[in-house]
């Protein structure tokens, strides 16, 4: 699991890793915001959001790799509120794939990794130290 702390709020957060989504380029599949959800039905919650991303030719790989692995795309990015910062996690792809014992899903996750670290690099200057 890669876990960090931010200085922005979950907003600023969401909006520098979609820039950055755009640009490798990848495709943001969905962006579910849990907080904006959760106050249309009168309930505050603190910031909470996910970042759907993936892409049709990376996707249909996997289905070809082995069907099953498609419960496990698009990959997801989770930016949440603590009491003190804004949390950014996701889970590797390498983690991701690694239960299937496939090494055609192994290299998909192989040729991921960079594209996903490269995504979350547009948060370095603002990343707290742990």
């Amino acid at each position: 699991m890669i876990q960090f702390s931010v200085s922005l709020d979950a907003d600023a957060t969401a909006a520098k890793l979609i820039e950055a989504i755009s640009a490798v380029p990848m495709g943001l599949v969905a962006h579910i915001n849990g907080q904006a959800n959760a106050a249309k039905r009168g309930i505050t919650v603190s910031a909470d959001q996910i970042l759907e991303v993936f892409r049709p030719d990376f996707a249909v790989r996997v289905w070809q790799a082995d069907k099953r692995a498609g419960i496990d795309i698009p990959l997801r990015i989770h930016i949440y509120a603590t009491a003190s910062h804004t949390q950014v996690a996701m889970r590797r792809p390498g983690d991701v794939f690694a239960h299937y014992g496939n090494t055609q899903l192994d290299t998909i996750a192989a040729e991921l990794a960079p594209i996903f670290n490269t995504i979350l690099a547009a948060l370095a200057p603002y990343r707290l130290e742990q």
